[in-house]
Order: C-alpha cells, then sequence, then structure tokens
C-alpha cells in the first residue's frame, strides 16, 4: 500500500511534477507558489529562479521543446508577465510536456489584485484544471502533464492559496515516470510562428481544444455526487465549502475549467428544482452556463470579491443579502524593527519626496507611521511611474520624484525601465533607488541573479546591479549602506534631486532575517562573509 503522506498542496504539486516524469521547473518565487519550487528541488527535482516569469516560461517552453517535461510556476499576477509566450505556446505547442502551475490569491493576503486565472486560460486557448485540495493536487498536476504530453499542448493547473497552504493526507501514486530522453527535432512551420505558420496552428489548436472538450465530457476529472434535488455546481476549494455547507445537495464538481464539459452540466441542472454555481473570484462558470442556456442565477456582487468560507456559502445558498460582518481587525503591517531600509524612507519623508515605489516589502513603508510611499501597481513599474511623473509635473515638483525599487524587482524587471530613462531622460533628469537587501525579502528569503546564488543556495555568477545600471549608461552610480553610511545617503539624494543628469543610488545592506543564512552562504562559497 502506497505511503500516506501529510502535505501541503505546494508539496503536492511538487511530488507529483517529480512523480510525472518533470525534467526541470523554472519560475519566480510569489506568494502562494513559492514553494512549490522550493519543495520540488528539496526532493531531488532539477529546479532554476529565473529573473522573472517570462524568463522562466522560456526557458520551461525550451525544455519541452526538446521533448521532455518542464514545470514553470508563479502567481496570478506573473502570468501577466509570462502571458507573451503563454498565448504563442498554445499556437506552436510543445513536444514533450509544459504545465504552468498558476496560484490566484482570493481575498488578497499577499497580492495587487484578484486577477482570475481561468480567464486568461480562455484568452490563450489553454486548457486549466483545478485541484481542491492537497490530494488533487498532487493527481491533477499528474494528469496535467499526462494532457500536455497526450495533445502538445500548455496546460495551466490553477491553484489558490487555501489549496496551496492547506495541509492535508496525500497517497502518492506507486507509478513513478521516469524523464524520457531529451532529443530535439526540427519543426520550422512549428515553432517559428510567422503569420504563415501561425494561422494553420491556430487552426490546429482550435482542433485540439474541441478534442479536449469532448474527452473532458466523458473521461475528464469531473465527479457526480448525488443528493436532493438542490443542484451545486462547483470546483477547486470552493466545492469543500459548498459541500460541507449543504452536505444533502447533489453536486457537479468540475475538475476542468476549461474546455468545460458543457453537456454534462447541463444534463445535470436539468432535473434540479434549485441550481446554484459555487466559485471563488469571477463568476466565470455562470457567465459560461448562462450562455449555454443553463438556468444559474448570478451570485451577489459581494461573494465575487474575497476568499469563500462555509458561513459565506451558506449565504449564498439562502440568498441572503445582507451585509456582511466585517472580519476582525489584524495589526496592521509594518517594516521590520531595524529593517535598514526604514532609515532611507525616513529621509524620503523628511524632505517631502514623491515617491513612486516597487513591490516588495518595503513597500509596507506606505503606511504608518512612514507614509512614505505614493504608488505602487506592478513588478518595474516605480521606474516608468517615476518617469512619468517626471516629464509632466511643474519642475518644482519633479525634483521631488524617486523611484525606489528592490533588488529582485530590479532584476525581474527593473533594467528595461533604466533603458527607457537613459533613452527618454526627463529634463530636470531623474533619481532611482534600489533597496538592495540581497535576498527577495518579501516571499521568505530566495535567491535572484544578483546574489549571485541560485535556488539551492549555490555559488553563481553574480550579476551586480551597478555595474549592469553603469553599463546602460546612467552617468552617476553610487552605493550606500543605509545605515553606517546614512548622512552620506541623505546628502547624495539631496545633490542628486538638484541636479538634471540621471542617479541611481544604490542602498545595500542584508536583510534582518536573512543575514545570518548569506554570511553562511558565502562562507560555505570560501568568500567569507563579505559583500
Amino acid at each position: 500500500m502506497a505511503e500516506r503522506r501529510l502535505m501541503s498542496g505546494n508539496e503536492a504539486v511538487a511530488l507529483g511534477a517529480l512523480d510525472a516524469g518533470c525534467a526541470r521547473g523554472t519560475g519566480y518565487p510569489g506568494t502562494p507558489s513559492t514553494e512549490i519550487l522550493e519543495n520540488f528541488d528539496a526532493i531531488g527535482g532539477n529546479a532554476e529562479w529565473a529573473p522573472n516569469e517570462k524568463v522562466a516560461a522560456e526557458v520551461a517552453l525550451g525544455v519541452a521543446f526538446a521533448g521532455v517535461y518542464a514545470l514553470t510556476t508563479m502567481k496570478h499576477v506573473g502570468l501577466n508577465v509570462a502571458a507573451d509566450v503563454l498565448f504563442t505556446a498554445a499556437y506552436s505547442g510543445v513536444s514533450g510536456a509544459l504545465v504552468f502551475a498558476v496560484a490566484d490569491d482570493p481575498g488578497l493576503a499577499s497580492s495587487q489584485n484578484e486577477q482570475d486565472t481561468r480567464r486568461l486560460g480562455i484568452a490563450a486557448g489553454v486548457p486549466v484544471i483545478e485541484p481542491s485540495d492537497a490530494q488533487e493536487a498532487y493527481d491533477f498536476t499528474r494528469l496535467a502533464f499526462t494532457l500536455s504530453a497526450r495533445w502538445h499542448i500548455p496546460v495551466i493547473l490553477r491553484l489558490t492559496t487555501r489549496v496551496c497552504h492547506t495541509t492535508a493526507i496525500v497517497t502518492p501514486s506507486d507509478h513513478k515516470v521516469a524523464p524520457p530522453p531529451a532529443h530535439f527535432v526540427r519543426d520550422i512551420p512549428g515553432r517559428v510562428m510567422i503569420p504563415g505558420h501561425a494561422r494553420i496552428k491556430h487552426r490546429e489548436l482550435r482542433a485540439k481544444l474541441n478534442e479536449i472538450r469532448e474527452w473532458c465530457e466523458t473521461d475528464g476529472p469531473n465527479r457526480i455526487i448525488p443528493g436532493s434535488s438542490t443542484g451545486i455546481v462547483s470546483s477547486g476549494v470552493a466545492y469543500l465549502h459548498a459541500r460541507e455547507a449543504a452536505p444533502a445537495a447533489s453536486f457537479l464538481k468540475l475538475g476542468m475549467s476549461h474546455p468545460l464539459p458543457m453537456r454534462l452540466i447541463l444534463s445535470f441542472l436539468k432535473d434540479k428544482t434549485e441550481r446554484f454555481v459555487i466559485e471563488e473570484n469571477d463568476p466565470y462558470l455562470v457567465e459560461q452556463i448562462r450562455a449555454a442556456g443553463g438556468d444559474v442565477p448570478w451570485n451577489p456582487e459581494p461573494y465575487r470579491m474575497g476568499e469563500l468560507t462555509v458561513d459565506r456559502v451558506r449565504r449564498i445558498l439562502a440568498r441572503d443579502l445582507t451585509p456582511e460582518l466585517p472580519p476582525p481587525r489584524g495589526k496592521p503591517p509594518r517594516l521590520c524593527t531595524g529593517c535598514p531600509h526604514g532609515y532611507v524612507f525616513e529621509i524620503f519623508k523628511k524632505h517631502d519626496a514623491i515617491v513612486a515605489g516597487d513591490i516588495g516589502c518595503y513597500t509596507l513603508a506606505a503606511l504608518p507611521p512612514l507614509s512614505a510611499m505614493d504608488s505602487q501597481i506592478c513588478m518595474g513599474a516605480s521606474i516608468g511611474v517615476g518617469l512619468g511623473l517626471r516629464h509632466v509635473l511643474p519642475e518644482s515638483e519633479a525634483r521631488r520624484v524617486v523611484s525606489v525599487i528592490g533588488d529582485s524587482t530590479f532584476m525581474h524587471s527593473g533594467l528595461t525601465g533604466i533603458a527607457e530613462m537613459v533613452y527618454n531622460p526627463p529634463p530636470t533628469g531623474h533619481v532611482v533607488v534600489v533597496l538592495d537587501n540581497l535576498t527577495t525579502a518579501m516571499t521568505g528569503q530566495q535567491e535572484h541573479p544578483a546574489t549571485g546564488r541560485r535556488l539551492n543556495h549555490e555559488p553563481t555568477t553574480r550579476v551586480r546591479i551597478e555595474d549592469v545600471v553603469t553599463a546602460l549608461g546612467v552617468p552617476n552610480v553610487l552605493v550606500f549602506d543605509p545605515v553606517r553610511q546614512i548622512a552620506e545617503f541623505e546628502t547624495a539624494l539631496l545633490k542628486a534631486l538638484k541636479s538634471p543628469e540621471l542617479t541611481v543610488l544604490v542602498a545595500r545592506q542584508p536583510c534582518l532575517l536573512a543575514a545570518g543564512r548569506i554570511r553562511a552562504y558565502e562562507q560555505a562559497a570560501g568568500k567569507g562573509g563579505g559583500q
């Protein structure tokens, strides 16, 4: 009998990928998906952190072009970055298998929006499958590789926060798949997506999706649970909430949300006296079912936002429209006490800087008591937004604008912002401050190209931020310790704000939570713990 294990959904995805014969995992850390790749590496998988999700997807696609299996991981907003790859990879297809493990974040536990990945699955024309618990995270990961290899198409494994981070008993399969040998077979019409080739591949893609839809109608990962005349269609973790809220009801649990088995859905609903669709995030299933002629009600708008719970599902089933009680107030998040970069934001506040911010733990400087960040949109946006402000504000205001970005975010998508700054400099110049804490702190101290260490913390070539910025043509590049040299940093900042030239200031000091580990990694590599 197979060994039973207590695993999180992320751990189960990692094991499922390894047992499916995945040859390489790529990704960029982003809660709630981060632990997938870390666990894949820990259990013997070949894994890497890429500079961003687009690069990760491109590397994974290259692996899949070589006839083997690849996994690429990211959170929902990361799929936006990788979408350029996904949309065209749906046309080109793959020789091996390619699975996008994408974790949505209903309720915005750690994200800037509640984007629903199912929408991108439809837009890109790729299958989307949804596990509801850790066991299905394991099983459906293996299924995703099977489907991808069978139809030579990328597959999205759509996860959510609760599935990723909740633990449950998992019974892995005794059947492990060895990675197939890599071999390149030339296919210029299939992989070079010029218009003449792409038109043909688009027709092939639609034919594949029709075949997958027919497979899903009869053999897909869907289950009917008989019960009363109340019929509930659901998927993902929402199914578990609904099952607990209405145990006597009949259920159609959908494991594949694109392409949908619409004949199965309409047949299930046909003889039900009451019909409901329970889903998190967008009313995706409701829209599809109603468009096909299914008589299901819209769920009230408030339930589109935030995570579902058993109590919230009971309110939906009871058609309860009374205002929900607000969640209990928690302790507001803030920068860690003694964070080296807190001193930088104190300087910004002291001089009333207009701060175009970015994504990372330093975003917490926007909250009291500092309240020293004026925008945060997406990875790397700080530089472009700051440049836009500089271009149009009156000079007195423009000279107060500073772009602030972290080291991991800089490597993710700050390089093109610097290129824009050099190519189209504002008349007042511009100032970019890179907060370099030598790790990807917000998601749990992962590595990136500027740390000089791989995912497993082994040494590799380090990309030095100041060298790259200088090479791109920024004339003034200075590096400071934001603790020991904060006065010098302040002087340099004020000088740069008055100058019409471009300036990049790098404030480098290890994250307090990671400093000990960074020293240990560097000592193990024979570097003596220096910066």
